[in-house]
């Protein structure tokens, strides 16, 4: 079974044997969780960090009345909380938004990698500021865009990071997140992203089939959200020396 992590990775550059043999073996270790279980409690201390292998996760603070705030999407590939290898106490919860497999990365190992494998360590390094950029991203569209400037583009930075990680075929792929789960992430009620939705699917831009979004006009799509995928910087190359 191949492993996301080392595919996105070597988009900035080729890993060495060692270096892939050393990911195989820190991300063995696998849990199943079902959609909406937590994968990692807000307020925890954990000793791993959890790799995203399939599926398809949230991460969420909640105010002190309860309410949610979703702050970022995961995908295969992705490490929901690698930031706990340092800061130790977790600020944020990890659950499943759809069924998922899930890495539990020793914290002990990732020490290991920062004494013995400096490139390796700057490449993941570059994942956590990678999640900085899209976080600001985020704060961006929530503060000046309108909620279908918001949508559009979330679409449109899905299919991009799916499309990285060989889950976005022909403009399309599978999203898991309910309506609820969206209007959590984008500041909106399920009623009012019901009314996006049904507008986008009105314009042309998208078709949803159960789960399965359609992006029909990407072009279009990515000027509704004012899109540019520069903060992903997916094809950034890394140096090695």
């Amino acid at each position: 079974m191949s492993n996301p992590l080392i595919g996105r990775l070597e988009r900035h550059g080729p890993l060495t044997d060692e270096e892939k043999e050393v990911l195989q073996r820190i991300t063995s270790r696998t849990t199943i969780f079902g959609p909406h279980e937590t994968i990692v409690p807000e307020g925890s201390t954990p000793s791993h960090s959890s790799l995203i292998l399939d599926g398809f996760a949230s991460r969420h603070n909640h105010s002190l009345d309860g309410r949610r705030q979703i702050t970022a999407f995961h995908v295969p590939g992705d490490f929901a909380d690698l930031h706990s290898f340092v800061l130790k106490k977790m600020d944020d919860g990890v659950a499943a938004v759809a069924t998922c497999r899930v890495a539990e990365v020793a914290h002990r190992d990732l020490k290991e990698i920062t004494k013995h494998f400096p490139h390796l360590t700057r490449v993941l390094w570059h994942t956590t500021l990678v999640d900085g950029a899209v976080h600001r991203t985020w704060l961006t569209t929530l503060g000046r865009m309108d909620a279908r400037a918001r949508l559009a583009h979330f679409f449109c930075e899905l299919n991009d990071r799916l499309g990285a990680v060989g889950l976005a075929n022909d403009d399309s792929y599978e999203l898991p997140a309910t309506q609820e789960e969206l209007g959590d992430a984008f500041g909106m009620s399920t009623v009012h992203v019901n009314r996006v939705l049904q507008d986008l699917r009105g314009d042309g831009l998208i078709t949803s089939r159960g789960k399965l979004l359609i992006i029909n006009d990407l072009a279009r799509l990515r000027e509704e959200g004012q899109y540019s995928p520069d903060y992903l910087h997916m094809d950034q190359k890394l140096e090695r020396d």
